[in-house]
């Protein structure tokens, strides 16, 4: 570990001592967190942290900059002088390593689905604090730091404050609030049909085990660490973490444990293998043994023990990684859980840094191989991982590296509150048995926080060769190759297509509007300012009719490419999922979206979410006629902003036609009167058919908005 200038320029190069005060104080440790909740950047964990009841702390040092990488940081320490009083922190890195990450780790890792802006979270949230608030075993409190003459004023000041806390004391606890109703994204039967797909890749070769999870949404009125104190009394985990700052809030209750390291001993305890611990005694026992006696449990267990032990091998002593304990079932809050223990002895110059680059992110919730479960996690999951199945903890100069598995975690920005809940899809998964299980482990995280868990109904659609299909059926997701085919890398830039008319750039303003918001919000640039001046040249230029695309690099840099129009041709379709979508931009890297149209032989790729909610296609936005008005998806994230979408509902208006934004259906496209398509170079388009099947004629109203556009 290396002293820097990372941590600030007043310590830099300084040596610390390790200090510790007891605090008179009867807070209860579940409680931690509000001692620090109105402070900057606060953090708690809670439950058999470095052997305490709590560790707690605020007002950072440092806090890591987004442009810095999180893992070498943690190796940036302090160097302490003096004796080191047995269980003590002091101080350190505190925070989280997101999911995403691995990415960084795995550069041969497709994308994840696109993420919201609603839902967006730093990758490593993590601050260097060099003091904490600690509850030990006994129950006792002590302000502890890493104590430097540079910052002895500061130290003094903070330790009274936080001394004055504990004598307050934190009033009734956690103030009230409210989460809404909780939905299921995508729905349970969605859910189902990515397991039915991971275990076709399974049954091909591709992998032998893959975490797959779905995602609980709602609103939260109020404050992540009431939610997080309320959900830690009630149910005691032994991994609790809340981490707070402007970006949002982590409320973690998760009981596993990914790495310690005290000195050069690492050890990770994965749990694989879950059944509930009903209050009842008897029942509960019965539960244990069935969990115990499970081939499926037990086999989905020894597979990431295997995989664990691989991940320490790499920077453990030869011979030294050995496993402790193997898959045994031991009780966790309501539930039981199979929980093996793997340890090793690093070799000698091997930091946090090189430990975490060999194992990160946890293998219990990606699956084996590593690689190969990621990759079909990115193509199956309908929502980006953020913090989730990432790992919360800390990186101490004097107590070492501890991490948790960021499971049964919710996350927050602003009013929006999401919870990620899965499991291990094997062989003999089933996959409606799965879609419930994931629900049944939300449920008692829901109750905890006084939540009503989502409607666990599920109906699958049988699968091919069972007989007539139902007209609503969804297709499953399809296996174009053994690894899957990427989606949209967004370093490859984005585009625009725009249609020449008589010289002049049809909807232009539009269509730079789109470029400015990709290259402000994706790459942190501008747009040339020359750019509108050189399409309106070159398409001056040209005369048209013709295709004129406009390139947009990462680095912001600016090209033009002309083409003649497609040849027109009948539009059918063919319904293929594509779980979270392709998200609101024009990707260049279009090997996806090439796949699949390969695959279909002709027939336009109609993308669907994975509860049969329709997208867009490959090239156009769409629109049905429904119940008298014209219905198309929301722009909700998952689907393009289309410009000539917009030109057709601004239309539409002005004929005085219902427009309805919001989600469609493929069972209501199968029955709607009328479908359009429509895009920059061919306006609204009828759709001949659908799965292989003609569509009604459009309605007299959508051939008169069809015409009346073709003449503006």
């Amino acid at each position: 570990m290396t002293s820097s200038s990372l941590l600030a320029p007043a310590t830099a190069g300084a040596v610390a001592r390790a200090v510790r005060v007891a605090l008179p104080g009867d807070v209860p440790a579940a409680r931690a967190g509000l001692l620090v909740r109105d402070d900057a950047r606060p953090f708690a964990l809670v439950g058999r942290w470095a052997g305490a009841r709590a560790i707690c702390g605020s007002e950072p040092l440092r806090v890591l900059d987004a442009a810095e990488d999180p893992l070498a940081a943690l190796d940036v320490q302090p160097p302490v002088d003096g004796a080191v009083p047995e269980g003590f922190v002091g101080g350190g890195w505190f925070g989280a390593l997101g999911y995403g990450l691995g990415r960084e780790l795995e550069p041969t890792l497709g994308p994840p689905p696109p993420v919201t802006a609603a839902e967006r979270l730093p990758d490593a949230p993590l601050a260097f604090h060099d003091h904490v608030l600690l509850c030990d075993a006994d129950g006792r409190w002590w302000f502890e730091a890493l104590w430097t003459d540079a910052r002895a004023d500061v130290l003094t000041a903070r330790r009274e404050e936080l001394a004055a806390r504990l004598a307050r004391g934190v009033g009734d606890g956690p103030r009230p609030f409210a989460t809404g109703r909780w939905r299921a994204t995508p729905s349970p039967e969605g859910h189902a049909r990515a397991v039915a797909a991971c275990r076709e890749r399974i049954a091909e070769g591709d992998l032998f085990q893959a975490n797959l999870a779905l995602r609980l949404r709602a609103t939260l009125d109020g404050d992540a660490v009431d939610l997080f104190t309320t959900g830690v009394e009630a149910l005691a985990p032994d991994r609790a973490a809340w981490l707070s700052g402007p970006w949002g809030a982590v409320a973690s209750l998760s009981p596993e444990l990914f790495l310690t390291r005290r000195g050069d001993v690492v050890t990770t305890a994965p749990i694989k293998g879950t059944r509930p611990r009903p209050a009842d005694p008897e029942a509960a026992e019965a539960q244990r043994a069935a969990l115990a006696a499970s081939p499926k449990d037990r086999a989905e267990n020894v597979m990431i023990v295997d995989l664990m032990r691989n991940d320490l091998g790499r920077v453990c002593e030869p011979g030294t990684v050995r496993v402790d304990a193997l898959a045994e079932a031991r009780p966790h809050a309501g539930v039981w859980h199979l929980v093996s223990e793997v340890s090793g002895r690093l070799r000698a110059g091997v930091g946090d840094a090189a430990l975490l680059r060999a194992t990160f992110p946890p293998g219990s919730v990606t699956g084996a191989p590593k690689v190969a479960a990621m990759d079909a996690i990115s193509a199956l999951e309908s929502a980006a991982r953020q913090t989730f199945c990432g790992a919360i903890g800390f990186a101490s100069p004097t107590a070492g590296l501890e991490l948790s598995v960021a499971i049964r975690t919710f996350e927050t920005t602003g009013a929006a509150a999401w919870l990620d809940v899965g499991g291990g899809i094997v062989a003999d998964s089933d996959p409606a048995a799965e879609a419930a299980e994931a629900l049944a482990k939300a449920a008692p995280l829901l109750a905890a926080i006084g939540a009503a868990a989502p409607d666990a109904a599920i109906a699958v659609a049988p699968p091919p060769g069972a007989g007539s299909r139902p007209l609503a059926a969804v297709p499953a997701p399809l296996r174009l190759a053994a690894q899957p085919v990427p989606r949209p890398d967004p370093d490859a830039g984005v585009f625009e297509t725009i249609l020449v008319a008589d010289g002049a750039p049809v909807a232009l303003d539009g269509h730079l509007a789109r470029l400015r918001s990709a290259a402000r919000d994706l790459y942190d640039v501008a747009l040339p300012p020359a750019t509108e001046a050189l399409v309106r040249h070159t398409a001056l230029e040209q005369g048209g009719p013709c295709r004129l695309r406009v390139l947009l690099d990462a680095d912001g840099q600016v090209g033009l490419q002309v083409a003649p129009l497609p040849d027109a041709a009948p539009v059918r379709l063919r319904a293929t999922t594509v779980p979270g979508g392709l998200g609101d931009r024009k990707w260049r890297d279009r090997r996806l979206i090439d796949a699949l149209e390969e695959a279909l032989d002709g027939e336009h790729p109609l993308m669907a979410d994975l509860d049969g909610t329709v997208l867009e296609t490959t090239r156009a936005n769409v629109f049905a006629w429904i119940d008298d008005a014209l219905v198309t998806p929301p722009l909700d994230g998952r689907v393009l902003p289309g410009v000539t979408r917009g030109r057709v509902i601004a239309l539409a208006d002005r004929l005085g036609l219902r427009v309805h934004e919001r989600p469609l259906a493929l069972a209501e496209l199968r029955a709607a009167h009328g479908v359009l398509l429509t895009g920059a170079l061919r306006g609204p388009q009828p759709v001949e058919a659908l799965d292989g099947v003609p569509l009604a004629a459009p309605d007299d109203r959508l051939r008169t908005l069809a015409g009346r556009f073709t003449r503006l």
